[in-house]
């Protein structure tokens, strides 16, 4: 059975509104694109959130998560619907291991800088917005992107995923070559360790925008090769 489903899944700082331009590319390929709105409480509020969309799926279906989306859609894929996995610049933590523990042994990312109100909640700089998440937007757009973001409950960092869906489920990724809110080294080694067929482009961390056209081809070449 031909796969025409997919679910996106976006990170921290964002909201579904971003993946438009995939969500267009894909759906004019015939795809049916279903985009998860996280509400970046907790990585079981994030996951379950994830989940309740799955189950509305009427078959296989792509799963695809951008930044920290990818700690949740290495949870949430172990779903029976889910056939294959996509993570765009994405986390992909191992069981039993945290989101945070994923930055140790890698470089500081000093461009992308968080501010943590008093509730633990934490928004992205301001002034540095556009250097560590879209520094290839428009200034308009980027400007869109930092006054509309949503904070993220700093504690799911230190939340320990249960299973690792990479593990049994075929796995892709897209990584921005210019990504300032994670380390390349660390990107690599987390897709090299899902066994992930990896494609690179030049971009900031807000590819799932700027670079929708290669990240909807990431994700065709995915339904095509987990239905094989």
């Amino acid at each position: 059975m031909a796969i025409k489903n997919v679910v996106l899944v976006h990170g921290a700082f964002a909201d579904g509104s971003g993946w438009r331009g995939v969500y267009d590319d894909l759906t004019a390929r015939g795809y049916r694109v279903t985009i998860v709105q996280n509400p970046l409480t907790s990585l079981e509020d994030d996951v379950a959130a994830t989940t309740r969309v799955l189950e509305r799926q009427d078959g296989p279906t792509i799963l695809v998560g951008h930044s920290w989306g990818g700690t949740v859609i290495t949870e949430a894929g172990v779903h029976p619907k889910v056939a294959g996995l996509v993570y765009v610049s994405a986390l992909a933590p191992d069981a039993g291991g945290t989101t945070g523990q994923q930055y140790e042994g890698f470089a500081a990312t000093p461009e992308f800088v968080i501010d943590v109100v008093d509730d633990g909640f934490g928004f992205l700089n301001h002034d540095k917005f556009k250097a560590g998440f879209a520094a290839d937007a428009s200034d308009a757009d980027a400007a869109f992107l930092r006054d509309s973001q949503i904070p993220v409950n700093m504690s799911v960092f230190d939340a320990p995923v249960k299973n690792a869906a990479w593990r049994d489920k075929p796995t892709w990724a897209v990584i921005a070559t210019e990504d300032k809110s994670f380390d390349q080294a660390m990107l690599q080694h987390m897709a090299k360790r899902a066994g992930a067929k990896i494609t690179t482009v030049s971009a900031s961390h807000a590819l799932f925008i700027t670079q929708a056209a290669v990240v909807a081809d990431v994700i065709d070449e995915a339904a095509k090769g987990a239905d094989r």
